[in-house]
Formats: C-alpha cells, structure tokens, sequence
C-alpha cells in the first residue's frame, strides 16, 4: 500500500493519496483547492486516478474536486446523504472500496455534518485488521470536531458523540489517525501541528474522549467554539454544486486602471506586512499572503462576494494570493496590480508607523495613547497590557464597535501579523494615528514587560 498526506498550511487542512502498490490504483481523499501536488505525485509514481473521495461537504474550503475530476475523469464519492448536484458515486455505512489488496471501509459518523463518512484503510498484503483511519473532522490530534457549522451544536454533539464510541472508538488501539484538519483550522481547536496520532493515544488523552456521559459531553464540546469560517454558507454552496474547474489568472492592471475602477472594487494588499505599513496605497486592505491563515484572516475582513484587485510584489504572490482566495470562496478578482509600478507612476501612497514594545511601555499612562488588542479572546486569557481594549482585529469594520479615541493607537497581536492587519483596518475607517506594535505581545513578554489578566467582561 502507498500512502501520503499532503497538507495545506495555510487552512491547515490535511488531504491523502492511497494506492495499491500491486495495480498502481489510487484514491484522493478530501482534496483541496490547489490541485497540482496530487497530479505531481500521481505522475511520479505512474497512478491511475480511481476515485476522488470525500469525508463530507467542507466548510471553510472549497474542495479541489471539480478539478480533479476534470483532469483524471476519475468519479467522486461522498455520502448518499450530501445533497450535492454534481455527478457523484453514493456511498453507504458498510461500504467497501477496493484498491486491489487495499480495502477502505466506509464508517458513517454524523456530528460535525450529517453525511460525514471515515475511511478505515485495510493493507490485505500485511493483515486483516485497520492499519489506519482517514476520519475527516470527527476525531483530530487532541481534540473532536466542533458540532455547530452544519446543525443546532446540541444535535451536532450528541450525534458525534455516537459517531466516536459507537465507531471509531471500536477499532483497534494501534489504529493510526489521519485527520483531515491541523492546526489552523476553524473546524476544531486543533493546536497541535503533528499530522497524525493513533486511537489509543487519544483514548487516553484527547479531552473530549473521556468525557464519558453524552450530557456532559455536549456541554463540553459548545463551550469556547472558535469563530465560525466567515464564508461557511458560501464555501458549502460551491462544495454542493455544479463541479468548478476554474484556473485562470487575473490580469495584470495598470496604475492608470486601478486608478480609474471605482471605489467600491477593495483593493486587497497581499504584500509582506513590513513592506505594507511603510508604503501602500491608501485605503487598501492588507492581508499578507506570506506565513499562514491567509485565506480565512482574508474572508474575515473582506466580503466574499467584494470585487478585488490584488496588490502583490509580483505574479508568485499573487497566484499563491489567487489560489488562497479562491479556496475559501472568493471569485470576483478583477486583477492584480504590482505595487512598483504604482509607486513608479508617481501616486498617492500612504504609512503606517511601527513601535517596539519597549517604547509602548514608555508611552502607558498618557491621555493620548491608548493600546487596542486584536488578538482573539482565548489569547486575552495569557495576559494583556494594562488598560488594552479588546476587540478581535475582524470586528474592526464592524461600524457598531466603538474605536479608541487618541492620539495614537496602537495595535497588538501576538506576533505582529494580525495587529498590522487591524492598523490597515483602522486607516479605511478614517483613522489615520494608528501604529502597529512590532513583534507584538510576545516581544512585549520578551521585553520583561507586565501583562495582566484581561478585565471581566461579562
């Protein structure tokens, strides 16, 4: 048997490629958008395309399905009960597909959506027992799949909580775990970044595995949810229907153009954040695509149905920026413009300043500084700065929440990433004081700096 789990880091999904060694068949499960690290590994090791498999109708991605069948005119499974309109094999509990000596057992296992299926994978040519389990969203490394992004979290949770201990759990210990989410995804409170356990380290100590009542585990799995995917019903919508094989690239604007497209076509910067907040256009959105989570602090901040024009260094970043969209729903991409070529035509451009934590500190305590925390509230639980309001960066452009009032404002993350973010937001919105503290609560820990408990806010 061949078997190889390809991560996208950036969402933090996990998708497989399994293949009989004796016929060269495969299967790839829950594929994502960008689809050229399974044909390259297809084409290396001489695969035919069987089948396209997946666990159930992704939230916070938009599959690569529709173009994978596109380019290996292999089917896509999924289970009866997906609803979906495009041309697909049902699967059943109890089913069976077979790669030759290699045998995927279908276990429907309900709770984070109704139609999600694992895949208990047998090696005939070793043994008769699972050697691994692709179990989608319902068991990942430390934790279980949240139960509220498909039905009521109260029926999501009682259903997974039969999905775990009346399936999965019934495999054997040494059964190897392969999720389809790491860290970085908003289906689970994942943390951890290792790509895989086996059940009987779970058992032992994955939380939500010894809650043993179904009552108490349904309160513990709606406690503390993560933020629901911004562009969930959009990314369902386009996962349920007509296959999309979409590829094509935007094109390249001039300054004179993007000059002349109207302001409500946002222009998204997707630039490193230092290069941003030393020059950008005013106005523009940042997101960096460099590092990780561009897609989802994307959908965040910006509608997914805004007409964009991308701001990039040059075509990598912005085809990297194109295909990060694109997975989580965005289609109205207008073009790209490479930032140089504005600044070579002479226009407006705009700055943030950035401080250092040390030099925060000596600020503290004036009338005209205030310290704005745009990290998420579970953060807030690891100390803040004294006196900070708190206020996640993508609720910033929620009109409703009133925004510090100084002279400067300094924004703060855990990094500096999202606080940079947060400052671009605060510019569109008519402040121009903002400062984004560099390196942001970590360099303020470094700096031996005091952090203290986050006020009670209920």
């Amino acid at each position: 048997m061949f078997f190889q789990q390809i991560v996208d880091q950036d969402l933090g999904c996990a998708s497989y490629i399994v293949a009989s060694s004796s016929e060269q068949t495969c299967l790839i499960v829950d594929p994502r958008w960008e689809i050229e690290p399974y044909l390259e590994v297809i084409h290396t090791q001489g695969f035919t395309v069987s089948g396209i498999v997946e666990t159930h109708t992704h939230a916070d991605h938009v599959s690569g399905h529709g173009r994978l069948a596109e380019a290996t005119g292999a089917p896509i499974y999924i289970h009866e009960s997906a609803d979906v309109e495009y041309p697909h094999r049902s699967l059943r509990d109890g089913d069976v597909i077979r790669l030759a000596e290699v045998s995927l057992h279908v276990l429907h296992t309900p709770g984070h959506r109704p139609e999600h299926i694992a895949l208990a994978v047998e090696d005939g040519a070793r043994g008769a027992d699972p050697w691994l389990v692709m179990t989608g969203d319902s068991l990942l490394v430390g934790d279980v799949a949240r139960p509220d992004l498909a039905v009521d979290g109260i029926q999501g949770a009682e259903l997974l909580f039969q999905s775990l201990h009346e399936k999965l759990l019934t495999l054997p210990e040494f059964t190897q775990v392969y999720p389809a989410h790491l860290a970085g995804s908003l289906c689970g409170r994942v943390d951890s970044h290792v790509s895989g356990t086996t059940l009987g380290y779970e058992r032992r100590y994955n939380a939500a595995l010894t809650v043993a009542e179904p009552e108490a585990f349904v309160a513990f799995m709606n406690r503390d949810l993560p933020q629901r995917p911004p562009n969930m019903e959009r990314v369902v919508a386009l996962n349920r229907g007509p296959l999309n094989s979409r590829a094509d690239f935007p094109a390249r604007l001039s300054p004179e153009d993007v000059s002349a497209l109207d302001d409500s076509i946002l222009r998204l910067d997707v630039r490193p954040s230092d290069d941003y907040l030393c020059l950008h256009i005013p106005g523009s959105v940042h997101v960096p695509v460099s590092g990780s989570q561009f897609g989802t602090r994307a959908g965040f901040v910006v509608a997914v149905d805004t007409e964009l024009v991308l701001v990039s260094q040059g075509d990598d970043d912005c085809r990297a920026a194109v295909n990060g969209l694109r997975a989580v729903g965005f289609e109205k991409l207008r073009g790209f413009l490479r930032f140089e070529d504005w600044i070579e035509s002479g226009r407006e451009v705009a700055s943030i300043p950035t401080i250092s934590a040390r030099d925060l500190s000596f600020h503290l305590g004036r009338d005209d500084v205030a310290v704005l925390d745009v990290r998420e509230p579970s953060e807030w639980k690891q100390g803040v700065v004294e006196g900070a309001q708190l206020l996640p960066y993508h609720r910033i452009m929620d009109l409703g929440v009133p925004l510090p009032q100084a002279a400067l404002v300094a924004t703060v993350c855990e990094s500096g990433v999202r606080s940079a973010i947060a400052a671009a937001l605060l510019e569109r919105r008519g402040l121009s004081n903002a400062a984004n503290v560099s390196g942001g609560m970590t360099a303020w820990v470094e700096a031996g700096l005091p952090a203290v408990p986050p006020p009670d806010r209920k």
